[in-house]
C-alpha cells in the first residue's frame, strides 16, 4: 500500500469520524481521534488474528508501522501547527502574563524535569524495576512540557478568563524550542556522554534568540508585504510560505524552528489581520488556517492512537504506568501552584490552579520524541510509560477540561 492509498484512508476516517462527531457525539476532536486510533488499531490487530495470512489487515499495519511518526511530527506537521496555533492567540494579553509564561516555560519544566525524573526512579525501585536515574531524568525532559497542540484545542473548549488562557497558551508555544535541545542533550547524558553544561545553556539560549529573531524578521517582512496588495489569494500564500520556509531555514541554521514559527504567527495575526488586511481578506486567512489547523489536528491525533500498533506495551508494567500518570499529574499542579495561586489572590480567579494544571496537557510531541531514543534496553519502557502518560491526558484532561472550566465560571458567576 502506497503513502497516497494510506493518506487517502486517513482523510476517510477523519471525515467519517468528524460526521458521527458532530451529529451524535460532540468529543473534543483530540480525544475523538485518539479514541478513533485505538478502536482502529485494536480491529487491525483483530483482524490479522482472525484471517489467514497474509491479510488486507495485516499489510493495513505493516503501511501504519512503516510511517515515522517523529519525522512526521517534526518535519511536515509542526511548523504548520504552531503557526496556526499562534495567529489565534491574543499578543496583547500574552505580552501582559510575559513573567508567568517565561516562568512556567523554563523553571516550572526544569523543577518538573527533576521532580518527575526522581519520583519515577524511586517508584521504579519500589515496584522493583530497572530504570536508572539517567533515563528517568530524560522521561522527565519529555514529558514535562505542555504539548501546545493538544492544550491549544483543549483551550477552544473551555470558559476561561484571557488571564489564564494566555498563560496557558504562551507556556506551550514556547517551552518545546526549549523542550527538544534539553531532550537531546538528556538522551546523551543516559547513553553516557558528559556534554559541558555551560556549552549547553548557552546552545539553549542561542537557539532560542535565533528562533526569536528570525520569526521576528520573517513575521514583519510579511506583514510589510501584505499592506502593498489587496489579494486574498496572494496573501494567503504568503502566510502558508512564511510559515514553512522559516521552519525550514530554522532547521538549516540549527535554531529554534518552533520558537521562529510561533512567533512569525503572533505578529501576522495581531499585527497582520489588524492593520494589513481588508475584512474580506482577513475572514479568508483565518478560515484557511482554521481549516489547516483542524485537519492537522485530526490526523496527528489519530496516528498517535495508531501508535498502539507501534509501541510495545507489555502488561506487567501497568502499575509502573499508573504511578508515572498519578506523578505526573501531581508535581504539574505542585509546578503550577505558585502562579494559580497568585491569580487567585490577585484577580479573584478561582481554581486557578486546578485549571492550570488540568489544562496543561501532554500530546503527539511527547511520544514522538520517546521514539526518537535510540535502541537500547530501557526504551521499550520511556516509550511505553510515555504513551500512557499521554493516552490519559488527552482522553481524560482533554474530555474534562472544558466541562470543568465552564463549572467554575458559572461558580464564579454565581459567587458574584
Amino acid at each position: 500500500m502506497g503513502a497516497f492509498d494510506l493518506a487517502a484512508g486517513f482523510l476517510l476516517i477523519i471525515g467519517l469520524s468528524g460526521w458521527f462527531n458532530a451529529r451524535y457525539f460532540h468529543l473534543p476532536t483530540a480525544t475523538l481521534m485518539v479514541l478513533t486510533g485505538l478502536v482502529t488499531g485494536g480491529m487491525l490487530l483483530f483482524a490479522t488474528k482472525l484471517l489467514p495470512a497474509p491479510n488486507l489487515a495485516s499489510r493495513l499495519i505493516g503501511s501504519i508501522q512503516g510511517v515515522s511518526f517523529p519525522q512526521t511530527v517534526f518535519r511536515y506537521m509542526l511548523g504548520l501547527l504552531l503557526f496556526a496555533g499562534a495567529m489565534q492567540v491574543d499578543l496583547t494579553e500574552l505580552r501582559r502574563r510575559g513573567l508567568a509564561i517565561f516562568t512556567l516555560a523554563t523553571v516550572g519544566v526544569v523543577a518538573s524535569t527533576a521532580l518527575v525524573g526522581a519520583g519515577l526512579w524511586l517508584c521504579a525501585r519500589v515496584i522493583g524495576l530497572t530504570f536508572p536515574l539517567s533515563w528517568a531524568m530524560v522521561f522527565g525532559v519529555l514529558i514535562s512540557p505542555t504539548d501546545p497542540i493538544a492544550v491549544l484545542s483543549a483551550v477552544k473548549q473551555g470558559c476561561l478568563s484571557k488571564r489564564l488562557e494566555a498563560v496557558l497558551q504562551g507556556e506551550a508555544l514556547f517551552n518545546d524550542g526549549v523542550e527538544i535541545v534539553v531532550f537531546t542533550t538528556a538522551v546523551a547524558v543516559a547513553g553516557g556522554g558528559h556534554p559541558d553544561p555551560v556549552a549547553v545553556v548557552g546552545s539553549i539560549g542561542l537557539e532560542a534568540a535565533g528562533g526569536l529573531v528570525l520569526g521576528a524578521v520573517a513575521g514583519r517582512g510579511v506583514v510589510v508585504a501584505i499592506r502593498k496588495v489587496d489579494d486574498y489569494a496572494v496573501e494567503v500564500a504568503l502566510t502558508l510560505a512564511l510559515a514553512v520556509v522559516v521552519y525550514a531555514i530554522a532547521e538549516h541554521l540549527r535554531i529554534s524552528g518552533p520558537i521562529a514559527v510561533v512567533t512569525a504567527g503572533l505578529i501576522v495575526g495581531d499585527r497582520g489581520v489588524k492593520t494589513a488586511m481588508s475584512a474580506s481578506t482577513q475572514r479568508f486567512v483565518r478560515g484557511f488556517w482554521t481549516l489547516i489547523d483542524q485537519i492537522l489536528n485530526a490526523l496527528l491525533f489519530l496516528l498517535l492512537g495508531l501508535q498502539m500498533l507501534v509501541v510495545p506495551l507489555k502488561p506487567q508494567l501497568a502499575a509502573f504506568w499508573l504511578a508515572a500518570i498519578v506523578l505526573v499529574a501531581m508535581i504539574r499542579f505542585m509546578v503550577v501552584l505558585p502562579w494559580g495561586s497568585y491569580f487567585r489572590v490577585q484577580n479573584q480567579e478561582r481554581g486557578a490552579s486546578l485549571l492550570l494544571s488540568w489544562g496543561g496537557l501532554h500530546g503527539a510531541i511527547s511520544l514522538a520524541l520517546a521514539l526518537s531514543i535510540p535502541p537500547g534496553a530501557i526504551r521499550a519502557t520511556i516509550l511505553s510509560t510515555t504513551f500512557a502518560v499521554v493516552l490519559a491526558s488527552v482522553l481524560i484532561q482533554g474530555l474534562t477540561f472544558a466541562p470543568l472550566a465552564k463549572r467554575m465560571a458559572r461558580d464564579a458567576q454565581g459567587g458574584d
